[in-house]
């Protein structure tokens, strides 16, 4: 198989990597080892804060709950949790104790939380108290017999519901700190059940082992040029979802980064949060990089300590990245993953001179990662170069199939490879481009629209702050684009104004017929605009 984009591999990153057969816990417990006093964690929103050895020991202590109330090897443990320090506590722990960590975002409602955890059949929960109503409304609906609460004031703990409900903050005093003694199999075990967004559809629990999760936040940390104890990380995505699990925890636990919790995103904070921290590296989703050039505060914030950021989830607009690296000076590249390859597989090269980064592409694979792009119609024939096609991938941050679902498991991987339903295309160079999902093609009189393409123009005008393209219903044309705008604050524009706009950049067919402004737009638990949620408003008018 050829592999162009080794060529283009930055130095110092080798096309592939000796990773440990170990499991995911063992990076904490080797950060801990070796620098025991260093800050691991710390909450931007009180600044408590947690060193790797206090890390480590509170991680223990939350096994030997889950042992000595007969969590078994295997069982899941769900977490309905923020980004508070509890998160990595109890994830860390449940791994420890041979459990199967699976999260649920915080902004859940009910139907998608009791769905996760009798779909994972999870038997214990950590819960953060604000949260807590939410559960109560479905316990009993549940198989969840262990339930530990955290959040609140630990010297006057809330009253708690009858039965097995427990203050997690003080469960764990009660507890040992020594590691127990638990065989893991790094490449058969599972580590988590992370379900997919649901952006397209019902979430589906992708099961990744010990090993996906180790190999890929050790491929970040190579691939970024993470230095040894001497990073900073933000994290303001989402733990609860694998884009911040592996590049904003998994990966400065394995490097021994300092991470830095915020809760959720707020522009004012996390410029804040830069400044006072000295964040290096910050992955967020272009969502959150768009706000923050738009923001017009952002000039009175020294950014200038970013190193790196990775953005990923879905396009970044390359005037939204052309503005933040004139802001902070570091480095913003586009890279590219998803929930089945837990999740990073391609990323343009961190090149500080930006010579070997290619606007508008996701980059090279990763290293021991192998990509091609076949046909879409039966996905059996490998394309040249150039030409668009389905985006498949194999390497061993792969998932090894979906919790119960064999039938779809048979769909997604083939001899080995995963498909992963994105239309891409590469280069002659090996780079990766993603022309958009096979799901949120646009077909108007037969030719194929991509929305990424449209909003990458839309996002050119300097008056747009997020927008979204969708096919709206139309009995003559199949589909015609429509487009979601925010505005700027204090911008003015017309829908005709913009239409203008886009008729000097873009093929007549790819023309959108329709915009609607809004003050905002829906977005995922991980700052993605939540395309899904338009498209089905347009088909609900349709049917009306």
């Amino acid at each position: 198989m050829d592999r162009p984009w080794y060529r283009f591999y930055p130095e110092g990153v080798p096309r592939s990597i000796d990773y440990p057969e170990m499991p995911l816990h063992g990076l904490l417990e080797r950060s801990a080892s070796t620098y025991p006093e260093k800050i691991a964690v710390v909450s931007g929103e009180n600044g408590y804060r947690l060193t790797y050895r206090e890390l480590n020991e509170l991680a223990s202590r939350f096994a030997n709950v889950l042992i000595s109330m007969d969590a078994a090897r295997g069982d899941r443990v769900a977490l309905f949790l923020p980004n508070i320090p509890q998160f990595l506590i109890a994830y860390y722990g449940a791994l420890k104790a041979g459990c199967v960590v699976t999260t649920i975002s915080p902004l859940a409602r009910e139907n998608t939380l009791l769905f996760q955890l009798n779909d994972s059949e999870a038997e214990s929960l950590v819960v953060y108290e604000p949260l807590l109503p939410t559960f109560l409304k479905v316990a009993s609906s549940t198989k969840v017999k262990r339930i530990f609460v955290t959040g609140g004031d630990t010297n006057k703990p809330p009253q708690l519901p009858e039965g097995n409900y427990h203050w997690f903050d003080v469960v764990l005093s009660k507890y040992s700190p020594e590691p127990p003694k638990v065989e893991i199999n790094p490449k058969r075990d599972l580590a988590c059940l992370q379900y997919t967004g649901g952006t397209t559809g019902t979430p589906k629990g992708a099961m990744l082992t010990h090993f996906n999760m180790v190999s890929n936040a050790i491929a970040f940390s190579v691939w970024t040029r993470c230095r040894p104890a001497k990073e900073v990380f933000l994290t303001v995505l989402p733990l609860s979802h694998i884009f911040g699990m592996t590049t904003s925890m998994n990966a400065p636990i394995y490097t021994v980064g300092t991470i830095v919790l915020l809760q959720k995103f707020d522009v004012k904070k996390v410029l804040e949060t830069i400044q006072s921290y000295g964040v290096t590296v910050f992955c967020g989703v272009p969502t959150m990089y768009a706000l923050i050039v738009a923001s017009p505060e952002v000039q009175s914030y020294n950014l200038r300590s970013i190193r790196c950021c990775i953005s990923g989830g879905s396009p970044l607009p390359p005037e939204v990245q052309r503005k933040f690296i004139q802001l902070t000076g570091g480095v913003l590249v586009e890279g590219y993953g998803l929930t089945e390859c837990s999740p990073g597989t391609h990323t343009n090269p961190v090149d500080p001179s930006m010579k070997s980064v290619k606007i508008g592409s996701i980059g090279l694979p990763w290293p021991d990662v192998d990509a091609r792009i076949v046909d879409l119609e039966t996905g059996s024939k490998t394309l040249p170069p150039g030409e668009i096609g389905e985006l498949v991938i194999k390497g061993p941050q792969v998932m090894l199939g979906y919790w119960k679902r064999p039938e779809e498991t048979r769909e997604v991987l083939r001899d080995g490879w995963l498909y992963t339903g994105d239309v891409a295309k590469m280069d002659e160079d090996g780079y990766f481009y993603i022309v958009d999902r096979k799901k949120d093609l646009i077909k108007h009189k037969g030719y194929s629209v991509y929305p990424r393409e449209v909003e990458d123009v839309i996002y050119e005008h300097p008056a747009v702050k997020l927008c979204a393209v969708v096919g709206k219903p139309d009995p003559v044309a199949g589909e015609v684009p429509k487009a979601f705008v925010v505005l700027k604050d204090g911008a003015q524009l017309t829908a005709d104004e913009l239409i203008n706009f886009l008729k000097e950049r873009l093929e007549p067919y790819k023309l959108v017929r329709e915009v609607e402004f809004r003050k905002e737009l829906p977005l995922t638990s991980a700052g993605k605009v939540h395309r899904r949620l338009l498209r089905e408003e347009e088909l609900s008018k349709a049917s009306k």
